[in-house]
């Protein structure tokens, strides 16, 4: 199997993102990388961080779309772009069944729904982004900010996608299921979600607990939280805000709380370095763009090596399980 990654997509383009897939290819064994970009700065980097030339192909394109430009207009007129090329070799070599990309989410959206076909039934993509959880666990947020309007059948979708992608990643074969509402009372939420948790209570194939509220999303109480885009992303922005917030008030904290605090600061380092590593999003990978024929996930766009290696290994086990993209919602 071969993983295409945009080696020019990202702010740390493209040093981090080679070392990344080098550093996926050390850490797993199965599939070879096709690194698309400006070929001789690619080939250096590769000799740089030792890789394995029997597992990685370079594919040249001299262009970089950024995130600046109209990602419609990128996509369709940038043809030697990294992005767009990487596209093509997803869409041209049979062997080829993943991408990872950290450019323009625009442009890596846009790029995937006019260039990699949907599967059977699906109506609209999702973005799904993977979030740690207070039980140590994960949880897969469906729909985080691909589809701004949904209609109730398209959540329901996006339920049977995430919960093929969490059988898929941990062998999860009954996924916890919420929907994404303001209360967990049955008749709480908009008239969206009101529809979709009377069609979703008809789903006997997923495993759907009902209602649920933002502060739950990280509680570990669900693997699955199914929301239109617009909802979960500001979901998913004020979750990450209120994590960076936390630790910018303790760090504050700390520094004015003296000596005592300061020493005790250092009795609890061991703690607070496992909190640290436990929020990175770095170890988790990208969001996986559900409900296309090939797997498609959108880094981070200031991931470094760490966050594509994860990545590129997310994109492998997600495509070797075959799951996601055999799934007839008909």
């Amino acid at each position: 199997m071969k993983i295409v990654v945009d080696a020019y997509g990202g702010d740390n383009a493209p040093e981090e993102i080679v070392k990344g897939a080098v550093q996926a290819l050390g850490e797993r064994d199965g599939f070879s990388v096709v690194l698309v970009g400006k070929r001789e700065e690619i080939e250096k980097l590769l000799a740089e961080n030792g890789a394995d030339a029997t597992r990685v192909e370079v594919v040249d394109a001299r262009d970089v779309i950024t995130n600046d430009m109209s990602p419609t207009e990128a996509v369709r007129k940038m043809r030697d772009s990294s992005l767009v090329k990487a596209f093509g070799v997803l869409n041209s070599d049979p062997e080829a069944q993943a991408i990872v990309s950290a450019g323009s989410s625009g442009a890596v959206l846009t790029g995937a729904m006019l260039l990699v076909k949907r599967i059977e039934g699906v109506t609209r993509a999702a973005l799904a982004p993977v979030l740690p959880t207070v039980k140590g666990g994960l949880v897969t947020l469906v729909d985080c900010g691909a589809n701004s309007d949904c209609k109730a059948a398209q959540l329901v979708q996006f339920a049977r996608l995430g919960s093929a992608m969490v059988t898929a990643t941990s062998g999860n074969p009954s996924p916890r299921i919420g929907l994404l509402s303001n209360g967990t009372e049955d008749k709480k939420g908009n008239e969206l979600t009101k529809e979709a948790f009377a069609l979703l209570k008809e789903e006997s194939s997923l495993n759907f607990l009902g209602n649920m509220e933002a502060r739950e999303i990280l509680s570990g109480d669900y693997d699955v939280i199914v929301s239109d885009g617009f909802s979960g992303n500001i979901a998913l922005k004020a979750c990450e805000g209120t994590a960076l917030a936390f630790l910018s008030i303790l760090k504050k904290s700390i520094l004015a709380g003296g000596l005592r605090a300061k020493l005790g600061y250092l009795l609890m380092k061991p703690v607070f370095k496992e909190v640290k590593k436990t929020m990175d999003y770095n170890g988790y990978g990208g969001a996986v763009l559900l409900g296309l024929s090939k797997v498609v996930v959108k880094s981070h766009g200031s991931s470094k090596a760490k966050s594509i290696a994860a990545s590129v290994i997310q994109a492998f086990t997600v495509a070797s399980s075959g799951m996601l993209t055999s799934l007839d919602l008909r």
